[in-house]
């Protein structure tokens, strides 16, 4: 009778773990969406302070703020978007690490759980750190190079 009751909970920590790989890849996935959006954001104030720089600085310009559409000057507006592009730069940054520190928590628990992805040969865990780690770097370069076009 012990024997029986062994098996189901094995299958259901097997779902239960399947479960949590996949929450830790939307987590991956949600984290390089939102770093997509800000790097939306940072490309578009730099198109607009590349814009505002020449002109005049007492010209009108208008900004939406929270929702209304506010009459301001250039100079007013400027330095407030270069800190806006400022830290909307640290952003990314910061973005770029919490998706390396997502992926290398994704590997580890792949290789805890022993996870084999369809389609992935089986790999001995040095190697797949390895790559892990290559994966990373060129996720980071494309997520640069996205930023910069």
């Amino acid at each position: 009778a012990g024997s029986t009751s062994a098996k189901p909970k094995e299958k259901k920590s097997n779902e239960i773990i399947a479960a949590e790989f996949q929450q830790l890849r939307n987590q991956q996935l949600n984290l390089v969406n939102n770093l997509n959006a800000i790097e939306m954001d940072l490309k578009e104030h730099k198109t607009v302070i590349d814009t505002l720089k020449m002109v005049e600085p007492s010209r009108k310009c208008f900004r939406l703020v929270g929702g209304v559409l506010v009459e301001q000057t250039v100079e007013v507006v400027l330095p407030q978007l270069e800190l806006n592009k400022t830290q909307l730069e640290k952003l990314i940054e910061e973005g770029k690490e919490q998706i390396t520190k997502k992926g290398i928590e994704i590997n580890q628990y792949k290789d805890e759980h022993n996870i084999i992805m369809r389609g992935q040969e089986p790999t001995p865990p040095a190697a797949s750190e390895k790559e892990s780690a290559a994966d990373d770097k060129s996720s980071g370069n494309r997520n640069v190079l996205v930023g910069n076009l």
